[in-house]
């Protein structure tokens, strides 16, 4: 059996995978960035599929790889992946939940403190001027966590993680999810808000971990942003998409929100003209101590990479020799008797 990885992002054998799968099956790993770059002879001998997602899996990838009988999205969110052509062939697709829900959580409270507490900007400062500038510099966005106010959009395990984090620090948290059932809330001390826009209102810093979906695709749009308080501060450790980055960069420049913390953009890497790259590039005034952009990297330690390789090859495996389903997204479309 072959369990093919089309569009690796990590150098080097599948030695984590192999060690999970043993003489069960081959784990083939390439980096490819087009479906011509994988030869037709291996897709069609790849019984299972592990896809990043620089290689969107498509129906033109699983017209290729017409014998596979399980695809994972090597990851969390699993957009990349056509889950519903998946089910119409039978495929099952899966996702890897749980392997980076603290790394995540940490990268989130990471971006949120090192603005509220001015952490890049003292930094920055000390690089251009190390002793005339060796002074706290006074911002609105410095600000204590006790007693702010945490707004979570989506209190899943990554939303719940940084909410007890944040609950730590002494903040009070609070968070809108149409999908938690009522009285989750009450075991972890987090205060639920009906709607996005009460939520938005409401919160000293918004913090994103939804899915992204087409009721969330562009969910933090310019009507959103203009609920916010205007030393609000806008997290987003989820999925690129559901930012409207345009209407941020604008809101940044008019002062109508205080700042904002990127993992994830709607495209990435970012076109290095955009405006607000452009701005960062330039140390526009208007951005100083207010905008960290970091490169999806918020999934990223060693640990959690390990976690996620060998979870995924083993849910693969499990499932090709022995019919075990774990985590799976397409239930829902899957042709009968698949399921």
């Amino acid at each position: 059996m072959l369990m093919l990885m089309p569009d690796a992002r990590f150098d080097g054998a599948a030695e984590f995978e192999q060690a999970v799968v043993g003489d069960r099956a081959e784990v083939r790993v390439c980096q490819a960035n087009t479906l011509d770059d994988i030869s037709d002879d291996v897709w069609e001998a790849a019984d299972g599929l592990m896809v990043w997602g620089r290689v969107p899996c498509n129906t033109a990838m699983l017209d290729r790889a017409r014998n596979a009988r399980i695809v994972i999205r090597m990851g969390v969110g699993f957009d990349v992946i056509d889950i519903e052509e998946a089910g119409k062939r039978g495929i099952i697709a899966c996702n890897v939940p749980d392997y980076g829900t603290t790394d995540v959580a940490d990268h989130a409270i990471g971006l949120m403190l090192s603005l509220t507490r001015g952490i890049v900007r003292h930094h920055m400062a000390l690089i251009d001027e190390p002793v005339a500038k060796w002074r706290a510099i006074d911002t609105p966005i410095v600000r204590r966590a006790r007693g702010a106010a945490l707004g979570i959009v989506g209190r899943g395990r990554i939303g719940t993680a940084a909410g007890l984090r944040a609950k730590a620090l002494g903040m009070n948290v609070m968070f809108f999810d149409p999908y938690i059932p009522d009285g989750g809330d009450q075991s972890v001390g987090f205060e639920r808000r009906e709607s996005l826009e009460e939520l938005l209102r409401e919160s000293d810093i918004v913090t994103l971990h939804t899915p992204l979906t087409e009721e969330t695709r562009g969910m933090i749009n310019g009507q959103a942003l203009s609920c916010m308080k205007k030393d609000a501060i806008l997290i987003n450790t989820s999925r690129g998409e559901v930012v409207d980055v345009d209407a941020v960069t604008e809101a940044l420049k008019a002062n109508r929100i205080g700042a904002a913390g990127l993992d994830v953009l709607p495209q990435e890497p970012p076109d290095p003209n955009h405006p607000l790259f452009s701005a960062l590039k330039n140390r526009e005034a208007w951005t100083e101590g207010r905008v960290i952009v970091t490169p999806h990297a918020a999934w990223y330690s060693p640990d959690g990479a390990r976690d996620c390789r060998e979870k995924a090859a083993r849910t693969v495996i499990n499932y090709l020799t022995e019919g075990t389903i774990r985590n799976c997204v397409n239930n829902q479309f899957l042709v009968q008797g698949d399921s």
